[in-house]
């Protein structure tokens, strides 16, 4: 888990009817697949702006155990469940490659999706660094740990008091908030987080309440700690 390096654009998620079969890089057509997993959003379209992250974190653990391999095909994603696949379509260029979710990210607000070196040469933008594109899930390779609670995230500080600090401003209005740490390659990070929601829209309409609020970024995130 680890910010990202890259800035984007609003995405928009809509939702439709379950498809899957895992797609080969470069097919087209319309997927086939039996969600095995009730509750779990195969079939889920996403687009927004999607980024990549390479060299700085070759070999750094994700989010689901794994070191981080930059010449995979894999990605970092903020709520979809670890070991989701899914088909990404550049809208620009209309390339499109397969890529399972091992990682969280991005955190920037705007951006769905964070590429590995490998996923984005797939679709010729690592010169640009940023490509807009279209998210579709088709598989579900359950994880032993499972689909871990969506919480939202009102902030993440490399100083313990400032997040305490936060907490204390917003406790009268949102007295459910936890502060949550996390070791990265460029030292400890504390998160404050709200909530434990069962579904996006739940966690969404808390994160813009929470913003109308305070006026501070909140983003939806799934909690795999």
């Amino acid at each position: 888990m680890r910010p990202s390096p890259h800035t984007g654009i609003t995405s928009t998620i809509i939702l439709i009817g379950l498809v899957g079969g895992i797609l080969t890089q470069g097919c087209a057509g319309s997927p086939r697949q039996i969600n095995r997993f009730p509750g779990y959003p195969v079939g889920v379209v996403e687009r927004g702006e999607a980024s990549w992250y390479g060299p700085g974190f070759h070999g750094n653990k994700t989010a689901n155990g794994e070191r981080y391999d930059m010449h995979k095909l894999t990605a970092a994603h903020r709520t979809l469940p670890l070991g989701s696949v899914a088909v990404v379509r550049s809208l620009t260029s209309g390339r499109q490659v397969t890529v399972r979710v091992n990682d969280r990210g991005p955190f920037a607000k705007g951006r769905i999706l964070d590429l590995s070196l490998a996923g984005a040469q797939a679709l010729d933008m690592v010169t640009n660094g940023t490509d807009r594109v279209e998210l579709r899930v088709i598989e579900y390779v359950a994880q032993p740990e499972g689909m871990g609670p969506l919480r939202v995230q009102a902030g993440a500080f490399a100083d313990y008091e400032n997040a305490r600090a936060l907490l204390v401003r917003v406790r009268r209005d949102f007295p459910d908030g936890r502060i949550m740490h996390v070791d990265l390659p460029e030292g400890r990070r504390y998160r404050v987080r709200f909530g434990q929601f069962q579904t996006e829209s739940e966690a969404q309409r808390f994160a813009d309440r929470f913003t109308r609020t305070f006026g501070l970024r909140s983003l939806v995130i799934r909690d795999d700690g």
